[in-house]
This record gives structure tokens, C-alpha cells and sequence, in this order.
């Protein structure tokens, strides 16, 4: 039986001091998760802190406001390399939060929301802390179903002209860049056959996704100016919640974390 994942944050003493056979109380939000989820006495659950440690515990009893482990095994998780940095366009229909749960799963290692010039959705003032909170939380979620120790980091949102300079950093740093674009000439697909080994050897792959009404003219001159690569994810034209997915699927594949 797959082990069901918690996060430590609800742990009564801090995560990193935590020793075999130690016994701990899973409570507060994550603790009444684990009530709902019916965790039984004798189960074995992990508990991750989003930045590689899982503790494997067993459940010794359990109640309402969260059952009691005793941990069997403590794993320190090496961070998955490279990282991969999905830029997700903002984008309406809560669309944009579906490409961060689904991308998350596949892979991810952080998501850079972007306030592109076509993106409907705006991030102003409260709204944008708000907003980025969510984002958290279904990265969060989307870490735990898929069993992650480390969960992407939600990085505060920028503007075109931020995102510009954001890339010509990544790339100084030893990064690539690669904006998913309908009109550019070669696949990803063929990119990284390619290219597999130079990408292997990066410190990052970012990968940028446009809102519904695609990236104009300006942005994707902006970004190829700093050293990004225009890449065509396939045949078809894929909605904003999808093709960020696809494309870190294709790349996680290329550079051997699949």
C-alpha cells in the first residue's frame, strides 16, 4: 500500500532534530487531515518538509486532532537537479493554478508567476499576496499527492520587463531558457534530443508558458535579446494549463529524472 504524505508543519517539535524511534503528535491542520483521510493504528505515513526530509512513521493511535507516530526511518532527499523553473503566464478559469498542481506532479521545482501583457487576470496590491498564498497551497497539495519531499517554491510574481531581466540572470548563472511558443521554428522535442546532455549540465531550465492570448511580439523579442529559445510543443495549439505540464514532462524525460 502506497504511504499517505503530511507535511511537518503540524508536527509539535521542529522536524529537523526529529531521531528514529522518537515519538511525535501530528496536529493542527494537517493532523485533522490525516483524521479525515482515516489513518489507522499500525499504517505507516510520511512526513515531508517540503525541502527533501521524510520522516517515515508509524502510527501509534489516532483521534480527531491527530494521531500520535513513532518514527521508524528519517531520509535527507538530494534536491532534484537540474531545476527546472516553470514561468506561468497568469491566466483566467483558474487555469494557472491548474498548470501549478499539474506541473507540480510531474516535476517542478519552482513557478514564476508572470503578469504577461495579454494575461487577463491581474496581481495588484493584497490581491497579489493572496493570490500567491493559493498557489502555494496547491503546490503544497500537489507535492503531497504525488508523494514529493520537495515542494516548489512560489516565487513573487513579475511583470514582462521583470521577467526580461529574471532570464538574463538565470542564463548568466548557467541556466537555460525556453519560451513555449506557437510560432517558433524547432520542437522542443528535437531540443532536447539534441541538446540533452548541455541541458543535463545546467544549472536550471526555465520554461515559459503565455496566457490564452499567447506572448506578443515585444515579450518573446525582449526574451530571445537575453538568450532564451523559442520552442513549438507539438502540432497542436495547447491551453495555458497544459502545456507548461507537457513541456516539463518532456524535459524531466530529457535530462535523465525520469
Amino acid at each position: 500500500m502506497t504511504r499517505q504524505v503530511f507535511h511537518t508543519s503540524g508536527l509539535d517539535v521542529d522536524a529537523s532534530t526529529v531521531t528514529v524511534g522518537q515519538e511525535l503528535s501530528l496536529g493542527g491542520d494537517e493532523g485533522h487531515h490525516a483524521f479525515v483521510k482515516r489513518v489507522e493504528v499500525g499504517e505507516c505515513i510520511d512526513l515531508v518538509d517540503g525541502q527533501g526530509l521524510r520522516l517515515v512513521c508509524e502510527i501509534v493511535s489516532a483521534a480527531r486532532r491527530g494521531p500520535q507516530l513513532r518514527v521508524g526511518e528519517v531520509v535527507a532527499e538530494d534536491a532534484p537537479a537540474p531545476r527546472i523553473v516553470l514561468v506561468q503566464a497568469l491566466a483566467k478559469g483558474g487555469r494557472d493554478e491548474q498548470a501549478v498542481e499539474t506541473a507540480t506532479e510531474v516535476g517542478i521545482d519552482a513557478v514564476l508567476p508572470w503578469q504577461a501583457n495579454r494575461s487577463i487576470v491581474r496581481w495588484a496590491g493584497p490581491k497579489a499576496d493572496k493570490a500567491r498564498a493559493k498557489w502555494e497551497g496547491v503546490a503544497l497539495a500537489a507535492a503531497k499527492q504525488a508523494r514529493r519531499a520537495w515542494v516548489p517554491e512560489v516565487l513573487g510574481a513579475v511583470d514582462s520587463r521583470s521577467l526580461a531581466r529574471w532570464a538574463r540572470g538565470f542564463i548568466a548563472e548557467g541556466g537555460a531558457v525556453l519560451v513555449c511558443h506557437e510560432e517558433a521554428v524547432g520542437t522542443l522535442s528535437a531540443l532536447v534530443a539534441e541538446r540533452s546532455q548541455q541541458l543535463r549540465e545546467c544549472v536550471g531550465i526555465a520554461l515559459v508558458v503565455g496566457p490564452e492570448g499567447g506572448i506578443d511580439g515585444d515579450e518573446l523579442d525582449a526574451l530571445t535579446r537575453v538568450g532564451a529559445t523559442p520552442v513549438l510543443l507539438g502540432p497542436h495549439v495547447l491551453r495555458a494549463s497544459t502545456a507548461g505540464p507537457v513541456a516539463a514532462a518532456l524535459v524531466g524525460a530529457a535530462v535523465g529524472r525520469w
